[in-house]
C-alpha cells in the first residue's frame, strides 16, 4: 500500500456563460481589478469556500463579480482544469461550468472585478492572449460543448424566450455554429423532429412581416434524428 500524498492546493470555479445577442454569440467576462492579471479580461469565477458545494460557489462568484444572481437558463459542469502552472498564486484546480441564458441581463462589476460585460466569442477566441490564465482554453471547450449539444439535444431552446419563432431558433443555431442555414430546410427539420418544439397556437409580428407561429420547447431530451451541423461550421 502506498502512503497517501498530501499536497497544498486550492479549488476554484470558473463560468462560461453564453448568450445570443443580435445574432452574435457572446460570453460574460470580467476585467480583473487585482493581481494577478490585473486589467485583463477573464471568465467570472473564484475560490471555493471550505464549507461550500461547487454549484453554490459558482452561483456566489457569479453574483459577487457580475451582480447576476441567477443565470436563468441551462447550467452544467463543463470540465476540470488542473495544470500546475495555470495560476501564478499556486496550485489551483478549477471546475468550470457552462451556462446558456436566453437574454442579455446587464452585468455590474463587483468584488475583485473592475468591470463586467458581454463580449463577442469569436473576437476572444481569435487570440489566445485576450483572456487571463487558461480561460481561452476553457472558453474554447465551452463553445465546443455548446456547438456539439445543439446537434443532439434541444439545448438551443435555452437561448430563446419561453415562446419563440422557428426563425429565432434558427438564429441561435447560426450564431452558435457560426454559419447560415437554409430557412426552409431548418423549419422542416425542427418541426418534424419528435418532441423538439410544440406549437402554442399563438403568433407574433416582433420580427416584422407576416405573423409568425410561436413555439415552446418540447419534451424531448434528445433529438432523433440529430440536427447535423454543416461541415466546417465554427
Amino acid at each position: 500500500m502506498y502512503p497517501m500524498a498530501h499536497h497544498e492546493f486550492s479549488v476554484a470555479v470558473d463560468l462560461v456563460i453564453l448568450t445570443v445577442d443580435a445574432d452574435v454569440l457572446k460570453v460574460l467576462c470580467v476585467r480583473r481589478g487585482i493581481a494577478p492579471a490585473k486589467g485583463r479580461l477573464a471568465l467570472p469565477g473564484g475560490f471555493v469556500l471550505a464549507d461550500e458545494d461547487l454549484p453554490d460557489a459558482a452561483v456566489r462568484e457569479l453574483g459577487e463579480e457580475t451582480g447576476l444572481r441567477d443565470v436563468g437558463g441551462h447550467l452544467e459542469q463543463l470540465a476540470t482544469y488542473g495544470h500546475p502552472k495555470r495560476d501564478p498564486r499556486g496550485r489551483v484546480i478549477s471546475v468550470a461550468y457552462l451556462a446558456l441564458v436566453p437574454d442579455l441581463p446587464e452585468a455590474v462589476a463587483g468584488s475583485d472585478a473592475a468591470d463586467a460585460g458581454w463580449f463577442d466569442v469569436d473576437v476572444l477566441l481569435g487570440s489566445s492572449r485576450r483572456l487571463a490564465f487558461d480561460h481561452h482554453r476553457i472558453l474554447t471547450d465551452g463553445v465546443a460543448r455548446a456547438r456539439a449539444k445543439l446537434e443532439y439535444s434541444p439545448l438551443a431552446a435555452a437561448f430563446c424566450p419561453a415562446e419563440f419563432t422557428i426563425g429565432e431558433l434558427r438564429q441561435v443555431y447560426e450564431a452558435v455554429w457560426g454559419t447560415e442555414l437554409d430557412p426552409r430546410n431548418f423549419h422542416r427539420k425542427v418541426t418534424k423532429t419528435p418532441g423538439f418544439v410544440e406549437a402554442t397556437g399563438r403568433t407574433t409580428t416582433r420580427q416584422g412581416g407576416r405573423p409568425a407561429q410561436l413555439y415552446a420547447a418540447g419534451t424531448a431530451e434528445a433529438l432523433h434524428p440529430p440536427m447535423q451541423a454543416p461541415e466546417g461550421c465554427g
